[in-house]
């Protein structure tokens, strides 16, 4: 007896997975979409994303195109992304779009820092001194007197302000 039909035991089956017409379409919409962002970017964003020559040529070629020309290279676009890794060029473009909220928390952590400075006074400014030892304690020292004195007798923040910009000069420096 013959065996034709039996695989050898040790052969593993090949699960095959379905995918509909359309689950495909929807997939690359999604990259056409991705291209379209990338066609939006500025040169100094542009830039910054990891793309391939033959990509970036794309994307730089539907930048100058107008109406007709650009619909069907952002189509070239969508077919050239099927072929690499999305994911790199997707966390980029995150990141890009993400980068004011980035800002506004780093600016609000500056302005906790601020606020604890001025309340510890000396601890805090040690503290500081440990992160960034080319700061100027003194100059810290006197804002900090300055921005207390201020507050004591209802005058303008002016230290305060100051306080903010010495460290976020300090801190965005890194």
């Amino acid at each position: 007896m013959s065996r034709k039909n039996q695989k050898a035991p040790w052969e593993e089956e090949e699960e095959i997975i379905w995918v509909s017409k359309s689950e495909m379409k929807r997939d690359m919409e999604a990259l056409q979409k991705v291209g379209e962002e990338l066609v939006e970017l500025k040169p100094n964003a542009l830039a910054k994303i990891p793309l391939d020559e033959d990509l970036l040529e794309a994307v730089k070629d539907a930048q100058r195109f107008k109406n007709e020309a650009r619909r069907r290279q952002l189509q070239r676009i969508g077919k050239l992304m099927r072929q690499v890794d999305v994911e790199p060029i997707q966390a980029a473009l995150d990141m890009l779009r993400n980068k004011h909220s980035q800002a506004t928390v780093a600016l609000k952590k500056l302005e906790q820092k601020r606020d604890k400075l001025i309340e510890n006074g000396d601890s805090m400014i040690n503290a500081i001194m440990v992160d960034h030892p080319d700061a100027d304690r003194q100059r810290l020292r006197q804002l900090v007197r300055q921005a207390n004195k201020e507050k004591a007798q209802n005058k303008p923040a002016k230290a305060y302000r100051e306080i903010f910009q010495y460290l976020k000069a300090l801190y965005l420096e890194d």
